[in-house]
């Protein structure tokens, strides 16, 4: 354990809630925050996590507890979590692991405390609108008083907010009886989406976009690693820890069909020569299974400098591995996440080849109708950006028409179950990626018995259907 508490020592954030909504009336349902609370636990990796020329070998995870009453005096407290990425929401070339961690961690007692001294009433949707700028505000502060040298990236603020909104939202099903997504509706949200995201979803409302209940089942998404050993040649000192440690048994120990492979984005033939190599691996895992339908996404993490990159690769690897360039279901945000310092650097013909999705860059419907003025076709959703930003981008995506896929930081226990049912309700989203269960499974173990749907993959499919509790059914009610 790290951290804990419930306050910081810092100063409150000045001026940073304009007047709170509050909704009265004979069908009231509005709340407010009594009490959020926090925790912080580390955790080694089994094997490094490379992605993005970064080498990852621990992970923090937040934890938060909210308090919640409604005008009546009911009461439900709501558990938030996630996995504090650094190394993906704050990638530096001055700052080392420790020290955007340790900004993370600096940046957490802050956000309690703003959350504490809200006392305005809403729905969890109008509890974000208002805490988010406080939140983002105190990323301003804290790079200030830590004196980084460079500010803190808004996607960063944005995780570490994400299990504060999220356990709001889970306190607020929990208190009246029903799954979180069951209350996106104009019973507890009188407001459509134009309140949120502008004129253009005027009449547009959230719940439309949502389902009430979550899928059966979904294929999960296999994380590949840019050091992963795909056989045992790979392999120079084995675990020997009961689990899987290479492709082949991985595919097997889970029935696999959805693999997403981390690439360099800087080296076109170790790129290329990556996915052939996994293409003739799997296939012949695939053939002794019977298996012969299985789909790759491909994820460059900004690395790619132009779209010509993509766009040779996508000719090599089409022309090398044919049958590997068929199964590619999307690529994820291959250049760099500021779309607007190089808006000549557009995605659209490599979007007529193979979707081509945001994730580091979506942190605002401004940055989705960027992103798609600029060729991209989908975009990826992710948890850690906050339950409130999630459903209103997922709502805007699917408004828009654009492909969607919920993707993963490797989120282990209440974090998974919450992307996993984010995932669940949206209609579009086709898989759920989950990669704790290979890199950090010590965080699952205490999980595993309680939704074993969730945890204990078979024939390549996460049982999402069991996510039928209240809240967002991590925990107790």
């Amino acid at each position: 354990m790290l951290l804990m508490g419930a306050a910081a020592t810092s100063r409150m954030v000045p001026n940073a809630f304009s007047a709170p909504f509050i909704r009265t009336g004979p069908d009231d349902r509005v709340v407010r925050i009594e009490e959020a609370t926090y925790s912080v636990a580390e955790y080694p990796t089994r094997t490094p996590l490379k992605f993005g020329g970064s080498i990852v070998k621990r992970l923090a995870v937040l934890d938060v507890r909210c308090v919640i009453s409604a005008p009546d005096g009911r009461r439900a407290t709501g558990l938030g979590s996630m996995t504090l990425g650094n190394a993906w929401s704050f990638p530096s070339p001055k700052l080392s692991y420790d020290q955007t961690l340790g900004a993370m961690l600096a940046l957490t007692p802050r956000l309690a405390r703003i959350t504490n001294e809200f006392k305005g009433y809403g729905h969890p949707m109008d509890l974000n609108a208002q805490l988010e700028p406080a939140w983002l505000a105190a990323a301003v502060e804290a790079e200030k008083e830590l004196n980084l040298g460079e500010p803190i990236p808004k996607l960063c603020a944005m995780v570490v907010a994400s299990p504060f909104d999220a356990a709001i939202h889970d306190a607020y099903g929990k208190l009246h009886r029903r799954s979180a997504y069951q209350a996106y509706g104009r019973k507890f949200l009188p407001r459509d989406l134009s309140h949120y995201l502008g004129a253009e979803f005027k009449g547009a409302w959230l719940d439309s976009y949502i389902r009430q209940k979550p899928k059966r089942a979904m294929p999960m998404y296999h994380l590949i690693g840019a050091a992963d050993a795909l056989t045992r040649a790979d392999i120079k000192q084995p675990l020997g820890d009961g689990l899987p440690e290479t492709l082949p048994e991985w595919i097997e120990f889970n029935g696999l069909t959805h693999l997403k492979i981390k690439l360099n984005g800087d080296n076109l033939d170790w790129d290329t020569d990556r996915v052939i190599s996994i293409e003739r691996v799997t296939a012949q895992t695939q053939k002794k299974r019977g298996v012969s339908k299985w789909v790759y996404s491909l994820d460059f993490n900004e690395k790619c400098r132009h779209v010509d990159y993509v766009l040779e690769f996508i000719a090599r690897v089409k022309e090398k591995a044919p049958a590997g360039f068929s199964r590619i279901q999307y690529i994820e945000q291959p250049t760099a996440r500021d779309l607007a310092a190089d808006r000549q650097n557009v995605m659209h013909k490599a979007a007529k080849l193979v979707p081509i999705v945001i994730d580091e860059s979506l942190t605002s419907l401004e940055m989705l109708n960027l992103a798609r003025e600029m060729g991209y076709t989908g975009v990826a959703l992710k948890t850690c950006k906050g339950q409130s930003n999630a459903l209103l981008m997922a709502a805007a995506a699917q408004h828009k028409k654009m492909f969607l896929c919920v993707q993963d930081l490797t989120c282990p226990g209440a974090s998974l179950i919450q992307s996993a049912g984010l995932a669940a309700h949206i209609p579009a989203v086709p898989a759920i990626e989950a990669n704790a269960r290979q890199f950090i499974p010590e965080a699952n173990r205490q999980w595993e018995k309680s939704f074993p749907g969730i945890f204990q993959i078979k024939n390549g499919r996460m049982r999402t259907g069991t996510l039928t509790g209240w809240g967002l059914s991590a925990g107790p009610a």
